[in-house]
């Protein structure tokens, strides 16, 4: 193309761009001024509007305040310039941050609330002028707003709230009754309210500033804030008396509150009585032995004893959360505290089933896992549910075991008794007889058990016994309960075949007597024969006596003239040393019998009683050095030694020397045979706390085990000193000190002989001693 034909394209293009830039300026300017036009018209309609607005909020009487999210006043507040003269002495900003400061200082929280969190409220406050504002926060295009305005304008105050509260009740009213107006403040009162609180006339209370009681005054004043029926309870002292009353508090429209003190004193006492019997039922559940559980109408855990949580070793604190009934027995099955059944589902169900009875259920019994045994107790709770009470039975069935064990052990003791045994109670019935019984009354048990009173019975047996002062008495015994007649007595009878009977009654526990009747007739006849042979016997013994006394006088007799002519045969100088021998054994010989014929009378003394003793004080060495003397030229000529031993400072004791040492000589000659050639025989004593034991000891041939029980008996064959009655007189004498004898041995390594003998004997064959009696002034002056 030719640089001529590019001109003219550029040309041409360049003047329709123009072209239409131009046509688009002028469509662009057209719309501009049709945008401006209607801006102007709603700039005007919206001045207008806020005029209208800013007219209306300064027509009434009220004050707005526009609040900055940060809580500051916004601007200047609006509303009538006399309001805003009223509520604060700045102008423009600064009368909108006076104003803020002084709602804050009764209103600081709900003001931030409301700018914070946007949360609305109202209420009154007291700005220093006769009646109160009413002061609310609300939020409204993203701003937060407070207004104000007088409350006579928006709530009942004064004369109104007083016609207001008129309108709902009369002065008539009997019970306290006020009204409470907007502000606050007491507006009227019914003459009862007046008299409750001391006062006069509603003037005279309002000036002195009097209510009802302060908590009343805050539950009316809560009323007033939320418009919401309150009620409460409030305690009262006046003239003496402590009274209750129900507060009600009834908002009645414009910010006015009619308020109603009903008397509950009588209710309250009567249920503080009924809190305080439930308290002590509760207490006295508690110190019972038996189980006791409360289940409510729910079937609830109401209460439950200290023994329930014992009785189950259940958590408290799990009874505590008051568990239902189907719950317990659920963790008591866990537990194994239940029965083992085999569906325990249907028992269960029939365990819930007593809460729709009407009456208690017969006594239930539960065998436990643990061997323990409970009864248990269902009946219907007055209030409503079901009272359980367990009792631990498992000791009562093991007495009640042991109880009829016992008795049927009794009875089948007494059936086997030879003794008629019949026991009567406290009201004469026959309560408990033995097989003797019926044997002895020749009667079968039908007839007994038909006849069990007293009268009945004694008449059936009257027909063996007839005896009528005998039933009278045992009647007496029987039903009288005075403790004189309840004694034990005892006699005898003789029935109509011949046999002698004897009977006795024993007072028993609880009135019950028993009666026991027996047949004598053998034991008399063998008391009898007894008796007779008793009175031979004693016949036998005094021939005994008489013909050993007699025996002795004449055995004495010859026996000293034998020592005699033997003594002087032996002092004869011409008779030859082998008769002079002969005549030593001869005269040994009899002495020997002699003091032989001695112990056999001693013996025969002892036996009949008759024996006595001359007590002294004795010196048991003096005694026992006597004695070895006497001795001692015996154990030497066999080659032995004798010893005396004895502790230094022996008392004394009291006992009759003579027969002490004679039972020492009897042990000393014994001890001579016993040793040989190198033995020893030692006599020693020793002190004890209440006795002196002296002992008489050999290292001879000792005793067999076999015969030391019966060493001390009398004309026993013995090892040691053949049959005699030596040892048994040396028994004998010790025990008639009131001491005992013993003997240790071994046999091979000797024998000891041990005498016990009390400090001092006093025994009935000690002769009587002379008692001399100090005179009183002697031992008073001692």
């Amino acid at each position: 193309m030719a640089e001529a034909d590019i001109a003219y394209v550029a040309t041409a293009g360049a003047a329709g761009l123009a072209l239409a830039v131009s046509a688009w300026a002028l469509r662009l300017r057209a719309r501009l001024n049709a945008a401006t036009t209607l801006a102007e018209g709603e700039r005007a309609a919206a001045v207008a509007d806020l005029s209208r607005h800013d007219s209306m909020l300064r027509a009434f009487d009220d004050v707005s305040l526009a609040l900055t999210p940060e809580g500051e006043a916004s601007g200047a507040p609006i509303g009538p310039p006399e309001l805003i003269d009223r509520l604060t002495e700045a102008s423009g900003d600064t009368a909108g941050h006076a104003l803020l400061t002084r709602l804050k200082t009764s209103y600081v929280v709900l003001i931030d609330g409301l700018v914070t969190a946007g949360k609305a409220f109202e209420g009154l406050i007291e700005l220093g002028d006769v009646e109160p504002w009413r002061i609310e926060g609300r939020v409204a295009g993203g701003g937060a707003w407070l207004r104000l305005s007088p409350a006579s304008r928006v709530m009942l105050t004064g004369a109104d709230a007083t016609e207001s509260g008129l309108a709902l009740l009369g002065d008539a009213s009997p019970i306290p009754t006020w009204v409470v107006d907007g502000a606050g403040k007491l507006a009227w009162a019914n003459r009862v309210w007046l008299h409750e609180i001391g006062a006069d006339s509603v003037e005279t209370a309002r000036n002195k500033g009097l209510s009802f009681d302060r908590g009343a005054d805050a539950l009316v004043a809560e009323a007033g804030r939320l418009g919401v029926r309150q009620e409460g309870f409030r305690w009262t002292t006046g003239g003496g008396h402590r009274r209750a009353w129900r507060i009600i508090a009834e908002p009645a429209g414009g910010g006015a509150v009619t308020a109603f003190a009903i008397e509950v004193t009588e209710a309250e006492e009567t249920r503080d009585t009924l809190r305080r019997h439930v308290d002590a039922h509760d207490e006295t559940l508690n110190h019972l032995a038996d189980a006791v559980a409360i289940f409510g109408p729910s079937k609830r855990l109401a209460f439950h004893n200290t023994a329930f949580q014992t009785l189950f070793d259940i958590d408290p604190a799990w009874l505590d959360e008051r568990p239902t009934h189907a719950e317990l027995l659920d963790r008591l099955r866990q537990r194994r505290r239940l029965p083992e059944v085999m569906d325990y589902a249907g028992w269960k169900a029939r365990e819930l089933e007593f809460y729709g009875a009407s009456q208690a259920s017969p006594d239930d019994s539960w065998s436990l896992p643990d061997g323990r045994t409970l009864r248990v107790v269902r009946q219907p709770h007055p209030l409503g549910g079901i009272l359980l009470i367990f009792s631990d039975i498992t000791d009562e069935l093991n007495l009640r075991s042991r109880f009829n064990a016992q008795i049927q052990v009794q009875t089948a003791t007494l059936d086997k008794l030879n003794d008629a045994v019949a026991v009567f109670g406290s009201d004469g019935r026959l309560r408990l007889h033995n097989e003797a019984f019926e044997t002895f009354w020749k009667l079968s048990a039908e007839q007994i058990a038909g006849s069990t009173d007293f009268d009945a019975l004694a008449e059936l047996c009257k027909a063996v016994l007839p005896d009528p002062a005998l039933w009278l008495g045992l009647k007496a015994r029987v039903a009288d309960p005075d403790p004189e007649s309840r004694v034990a007595i005892s006699g005898e009878g003789r029935t109509i075949d011949g046999r002698i009977a004897a009977w006795q009654t024993r007072p028993l526990p609880d009135g019950a007597t028993l009666v026991a009747f027996s047949d004598i007739t053998a034991r008399r006849g063998l008391e009898q024969a007894l008796v007779q042979r008793e009175q031979a016997l004693a016949e036998s013994q005094a021939l005994k006596r008489e013909f050993v006394g007699s025996v002795s006088y004449e055995l004495r007799t010859p026996l000293t003239t034998i020592v005699g002519y033997s003594e002087l045969l032996e002092t004869m100088g011409d008779l030859p040393e082998r008769g002079r021998q002969h005549a030593g054994a001869i005269r040994v010989a009899a002495s020997q019998l002699a003091r032989s014929i001695d112990d056999v009378l001693d013996m025969a003394q002892i036996d009949a009683g008759e024996m006595e003793l001359s007590l002294g004080d004795v010196r048991v060495q003096d005694l026992l050095e006597q004695a070895a003397e006497r001795v001692r030229a015996k154990v030497e000529g066999r080659g032995a030694t004798l010893t005396v031993t004895c502790p230094p400072g022996l008392k004394p004791i009291r006992a009759d020397d003579h027969r002490i040492g004679q039972a020492l000589n009897h042990l000393l000659e014994n001890a001579a045979r016993a040793v040989s050639e190198g033995g020893a025989v030692t006599l020693s004593a020793e002190m004890g706390p209440s006795e002196m034991r002296v002992t008489v000891s050999d290292s001879g041939r000792g005793i067999p085990y076999h015969l030391q029980a019966h060493v001390f008996d009398r004309f026993v064959r013995r090892e040691r000193g053949g049959p005699g009655v030596g040892l048994a007189l040396v028994k004998a004498l010790v025990e008639l000190h009131g001491g005992w004898a013993e003997v240790e041995s071994e046999p091979g390594k000797g024998a000891a002989f041990i005498l016990h003998l009390p400090l001092g004997a006093a025994t009935s064959a000690a002769a009587p001693e002379l008692q001399l009696v100090v005179p009183s002034f002697q031992t008073a002056a001692s």
